[in-house]
């Protein structure tokens, strides 16, 4: 059953030599469609540059993620908004709030999160969004927002359930990425991803980052790809007491559904 992972990081330094082949290999393990995250000024036009090579297989979303909220000014929101109207952007952000790191002040990401969100509801695309340690903030302006936008995905999930429950009721998406395959830090989700309905579940491996930690064997350079979604596809049916190919052929559904993709790939 063909997946499709809604955020992978291919503009990471990490894929420069071997992006083809990469993408070969995803097709190999049926991810044949994937939404390139953009995560920055730079970062988003790179995204949207991979987008327009690859027509078909890629798709982009254009935003500023908290850590780089501090480059956020008039132009970088311009510019976004520039960028929002291309069509192969399925989504603005990635947007949202990080408290755990805090590599930009708080104020700074509050401002960048709220024009990133009068971005989407003036566009009308869906949102693509990141939360850590900063469920309050971050819920109190979606609840401002969420009627202004067409669609929201909170990308990455790792929170718990009363953040889950949350997001569930302002008619938010989830994504699961391999997290979920963690002893130390994922378990909670294994519960949990049974509450969260098939139309509104999607799959994401968010590479390189988050190599599934159950993956025999580990590749020697840790590094995550699109070809790994299957097995975290595989783990989040384990957990939610389905096949694996229920789990894909609903996930697939619902991420062509929210960014828009049917009639491709």
């Amino acid at each position: 059953m063909p997946l499709i992972d809604i955020g992978a990081n291919l503009t990471h330094e990490s894929f420069a030599d071997d992006l083809p082949t990469v993408l070969r290999r995803a097709a190999d393990a049926g991810v044949t469609r994937m939404l390139v995250t953009g995560a920055s000024r730079t970062g988003s036009d790179e995204a949207v540059a991979l987008a327009r090579a690859y027509p078909g297989v890629l798709w982009a979303t254009a935003g500023v993620h908290p850590h780089a909220a501090a480059e956020y000014d008039d132009e970088v929101d311009a510019h976004l908004r520039d960028l929002a109207h291309d069509p192969v952007v399925r989504a603005v952000g990635e947007a949202g709030l990080d408290y755990f790191r805090h590599l930009s002040p708080r104020d700074t990401q509050l401002a960048a999160f709220e024009r990133q969100l009068a971005i989407a509801a003036d566009v009308g695309k869906p949102l693509f969004l990141h939360q850590r340690d900063a469920h309050a903030d971050f819920l109190r302006l979606l609840r401002q927002w969420r009627g202004r936008v067409p669609a929201v995905v909170v990308h990455c999930f790792t929170d718990g359930g009363e953040a889950l429950r949350d997001y569930l009721a302002l008619d938010c998406h989830i994504g699961i990425t391999g997290w979920i395959c963690d002893e130390r830090r994922g378990t909670h989700l294994r519960t949990l991803v049974r509450e969260i309905p098939a139309t509104r579940l999607m799959l994401e491996t968010d590479a390189p980052y988050l190599l599934p930690r159950t993956l025999h064997p580990l590749p020697k350079d840790r590094r995550n790809e699109p070809m790994y979604l299957p097995h975290v596809c595989a783990e989040v049916a384990r957990c939610r007491g389905e096949p694996a190919e229920v789990t894909a052929a609903n996930s697939t559904a619902t991420a062509e559904n929210f960014f828009d993709l049917k009639g491709s790939g």
